[in-house]
């Protein structure tokens, strides 16, 4: 798939996801019926523009008061987003990636991945055990929602706080931390490439477990596959090959290879397509 098309994919996303207009005018957070379902990527709940919920905020909520109930929605609602679509969500449907894709164009020296960032990945699952599940179990906290989440800062504690003067008078120490951590992360998307998606967020940790199950996914035909690594060293993530954990599927790696071997599964790349078709005529 051509960029552009990924681009108007994550626009209209980042739109649809927050699409309630008149919150940003009024100051006020959505908390109609379709704020019952969870978007698939990192969206705040508190953005005065949303429409829905955030899959992570909800998971840490519901492990919360998972001493009253078991969680079995928002473990349905994970499970199947991955299952479906894996880390495909995080290279189209999640609007911080989107984000952090726009501050890597402005021209600047950059750091390029190596080992150590490839190691520094499993930062977040670090995370993802800590702050999402053990601290909502044990503290009762959403802790990463609450001690670190940049996008809750971005989209919900930032237009709150301009938009509402009650928000903005109760605002503290805790708000003055997850800013900092905002600008640290926006500053390293500049040099970087999705920082926060490689080495801190928990979502696309989640979603990386299904990445080589998902119905959507990518894959080398090995048939084809020379195993020249051009894919690997093009891509701007942590991977070892198409389709692993660290893959986020945007498939800019087909447009790459010379042997027109890596397919979108269920769906044929163009590249592919006209390959196939090349070899039937001859």
């Amino acid at each position: 798939m051509k960029n552009y098309k990924r681009r108007f994919v994550q626009v209209i996303s980042a739109v649809l996801y927050n699409c309630n207009i008149t919150g940003f005018a009024d100051g006020k957070i959505y908390q109609g019926n379709l704020k019952g379902a969870c978007v698939p990527g990192l969206n705040c709940y508190s953005c005065p523009g949303a429409v829905g919920s955030c899959p992570l905020g909800s998971f840490q909520q519901s492990l919360v008061s998972s001493k009253y109930r078991f969680p079995y929605y928002m473990l349905g609602v994970l499970l199947l987003f991955g299952a479906l679509l894996g880390r495909f969500i995080c290279g189209f449907l999640c609007p911080f990636g989107f984000l952090q894709e726009l501050l890597y164009k402005i021209p600047t020296k950059k750091l390029k991945k190596n080992k150590i960032t490839r190691a520094l990945t499993c930062i977040k699952y670090v995370i993802l055990a800590v702050f999402v599940i053990l601290i909502p179990v044990v503290i009762g906290d959403p802790g990463f929602c609450k001690y670190i989440c940049p996008q809750g800062i971005l989209q919900g504690g930032i237009p709150l706080s301009l938009l509402n003067e009650p928000i903005r008078a109760m605002l503290g120490n805790l708000f003055i931390v997850k800013a900092a951590i905002l600008a640290a992360v926006v500053l390293l998307a500049v040099f970087m490439f999705r920082g926060f998606c490689r080495f801190i967020c928990p979502l696309g940790a989640i979603y990386s477990f299904f990445n080589r199950i998902s119905v959507v996914r990518m894959e080398v035909d090995e048939d084809k596959c020379t195993h020249c690594n051009k894919c690997v060293s093009f891509c701007k993530m942590d991977i070892k090959k198409v389709g692993d954990r660290e893959c986020i599927q945007c498939g800019e790696c087909a447009g790459i290879c010379p042997c027109h071997a890596i397919e979108r599964k269920p769906f044929k790349t163009k590249e592919s397509s006209e390959t196939s078709e090349e070899r039937s005529l001859s």
